[in-house]
């Protein structure tokens, strides 16, 4: 295998920096036994202390700008996490930078200079995809299933309920203001006179203030 120039990428949260796996030092220290160890020529160390939560680091785009430059053709990290934990972000990378050039992990043995290396990355980029569809999907049947029983699922308590013992039960008088609503549209009215016709009545919303058009809009959704 040829030799690689690479920068070596290393990423530490300031919680992080007195955990000894996760370390500065730790890191620097795998790189340069897996560089010694796979014909790496490491030209330059980032060290980066921002949070991996998207791609907008300073660090980051110092290694990726290298990679774009031609000055090196790899990153190397010592673990996935380190350039990013998103899946989205992940494939973002794959794309635009590492189709032609290489990302090397150390942990996770990913060496996309060989084919084996990319089947890797191609995996665990798949699997952490299904895994996250499927963490949504069971959220999603969760939700369903208590809002089917009448349970809180969070957010905003929709109007015409009311939340009591972590269940939604009907509010009277706001029910009393959805059925006006409804059957004053019934009679022809449009959204911005039937919330011109509550500040007449002097009809409030849960704040206390005057029913705009959308808010009346919005009843409708809840019926």
């Amino acid at each position: 295998m040829r030799t690689t120039k690479a920068i070596a990428y290393i990423r530490v949260s300031t919680a992080q920096q007195e955990n000894t796996a996760h370390s500065l030092v730790s890191q620097r220290e795998k790189i340069q036994a897996y560089a010694s160890l796979y014909d790496l020529d490491i030209v330059d160390y980032v060290i980066e202390t921002s949070s991996a939560k998207n791609l907008n680091r300073e660090g980051l785009n110092i290694a990726l700008n290298k990679i774009k430059s031609g000055e090196v053709s790899a990153i190397i990290v010592t673990k996935l996490d380190r350039l990013t934990r998103s899946v989205a972000d992940l494939g973002l990378l794959i794309n635009e930078y590492f189709t032609d050039h290489e990302l090397l992990s150390v942990s996770e043995h990913i060496d996309t200079r060989s084919a084996g290396g990319r089947l890797i990355l191609n995996i665990l980029t798949s699997v952490s995809q299904w895994e996250r569809e499927a963490i949504g999907e069971r959220t999603s049947a969760v939700k369903q299933s208590m809002k089917a029983n009448g349970l809180y699922c969070g957010g905003s308590v929709p109007y015409g309920q009311i939340l009591i013992n972590g269940q939604l039960v009907t509010n009277l008088q706001e029910r009393s203001i959805i059925n006006r609503a409804k059957a004053l549209k019934s009679e022809g009215n449009s959204l911005r006179t039937i919330a011109t016709m509550f500040s007449q009545e002097g009809l409030k919303t849960r704040k206390d203030t005057d029913f705009s058009h959308v808010l009346v809009s919005r009843m409708f959704s809840n019926i």
